[in-house]
């Protein structure tokens, strides 16, 4: 273990066991759409693959992307049934654990967490925000405030991005609930509001900002899980830097070409592991307040 290991192991007081998951309580607010499909033109995938990668990756405002229609096929799940299986309870205790902690931090605040309704897919599925392909990846929306997950994009995360582990999976969904938040607090319809009334750049800074808000919300939910319930270890974090880093946008556009930083719409892998980090040190969410800092 490297140095920001051995830093992170201090900070959060983690031992040395693997994610503690298995036979743990599941989620109820799973809609299972696996092998179920959907009908309706859709954005496909092949040669789109890397560019809906990029813009919308881990959270992005989908209905930009969504809403563009192509007759591209769809995809059908690859994995092993054990496999898939093992990865749709890991899935569901993921969500309920982010249910017990952002329950607790808005019981703190004085108000009532409404919990999401995560959206199981194989190939593609139908949302209040478009029909999408699993070329998607994962993302959340707002409209119908569901995250939509195909099951596949796991193993695509570690053999494509090469963000190994179980914690890496579990930022992918922490990652999306806390655009949900977002969306709770009201801080997502103000940025798109905000996004129509100024140019493609500053819009896409907002965008940067808003993701990184959500990469802190994953950063604060590993903490708050720790803290209540104990299932982390030392790995596991250095899993979800692992996934920060691999699907920053400058990293995601240097191995197709050019890196164009007025493009970016997520933030640099350096921005996103430094707010992951900043939430799990704080673990309050009023430290994540990226819209006021001059350089997030």
């Amino acid at each position: 273990m490297g140095s920001l290991g051995s830093q992170l192991f201090q900070r959060g007081k983690l031992d040395t066991s693997s994610m503690r998951w298995k036979g743990r309580e599941e989620s109820s607010n799973i809609d299972d759409r696996r092998g179920k499909g959907a009908s309706g033109p859709v954005i496909g995938g092949g040669a789109a693959l890397i560019l809906v990668i990029i813009i919308t990756l881990l959270g992005g405002d989908p209905s930009q992307v969504l809403n563009q229609v192509n007759s591209g096929p769809t995809q059908s799940s690859n994995l092993d049934p054990e496999r898939e299986e093992e990865l749709r309870a890991f899935t569901a205790v993921v969500l309920k654990d982010t249910e017990d902690v952002w329950s607790e931090v808005f019981r703190e605040r004085g108000t009532r967490y409404e919990e999401p309704t995560l959206v199981l897919f194989t190939g593609r599925v139908d949302s209040a925000c478009g029909m999408a392909t699993s070329a998607v990846g994962p993302f959340y929306c707002g409209a119908d405030r569901k995250l939509y997950i195909d099951l596949s994009f796991y193993d695509e995360l570690r053999t494509r991005f090469g963000a190994k582990g179980d914690f890496a999976q579990a930022y992918v969904v922490a990652h999306e609930v806390g655009h949900h938040v977002q969306n709770l607090l009201g801080t997502m319809d103000k940025v798109n509001s905000e996004r129509e009334r100024v140019s493609e750049k500053q819009a896409n800074g907002l965008s940067v900002r808003l993701e990184l808000q959500a990469d802190f919300y994953s950063g604060l939910f590993a903490r708050r899980a720790q803290n209540m319930k104990g299932v982390l270890d030392r790995t596991d974090i250095e899993s979800a830097v692992s996934a920060a880093t691999a699907i920053g946008d400058d990293t995601l556009q240097r191995r197709n070409g050019d890196v164009m930083p007025d493009s970016f719409t997520h933030g640099t892998s350096q921005q996103r592991v430094r707010w992951f980090l900043k939430g799990w040190d704080s673990g309050k969410i009023e430290g994540g307040d990226t819209f006021s800092v001059r350089s997030p």
